[in-house]
């Protein structure tokens, strides 16, 4: 996690300055000069977690300057592999920023589908109480 960390709270160091003198040179252009700073706090909100999630897990493979690729072998995780909640979601995120072209119903509506997507994709393998 320390590279991570590292890449990410860098992120600030680059878009909190540039945000400023975009500002300076744009003639306090609003919209990139609110923007460009609150890039750089969303990525330092991303590598403070960052931080703090390195100090709670052990050092991975990654971790290690010397590691061999073989340390990194093994399951990474539980993941469902015909899952097609993963796509309803994606869909419902597109019907939600058309409508912000489109029309503001249609956020709405994709806002409503995005709900059932999450929803069906959190509960895929419950079926029942605490079933897997």
């Amino acid at each position: 996690m320390k590279l991570e960390t590292k890449l990410f709270l860098y992120g600030v160091l680059f878009f909190i300055p540039i945000g400023i003198v975009y500002g300076v040179w744009s003639d306090g252009e609003p919209v990139g000069m609110l923007g460009i700073p609150l890039v750089g706090g969303l990525v330092g909100m991303i590598g403070a977690y960052f931080a703090l999630l390195s100090r709670r897990i052990d050092p991975r493979p990654e971790d290690d300057e010397h590691g061999e690729i073989e340390q990194g072998a093994g399951d990474q995780g539980v993941f469902a592999p015909w899952s097609w909640w993963p796509l309803a979601i994606g869909a419902a995120g597109a019907v939600t920023f058309l409508g912000m072209a489109i029309g503001w119903w249609l956020v709405g509506l994709g806002v409503v589908l995005g709900v059932i997507g999450l929803i069906g994709w959190v509960f895929e393998f419950s079926r029942g109480q605490h079933a897997h």
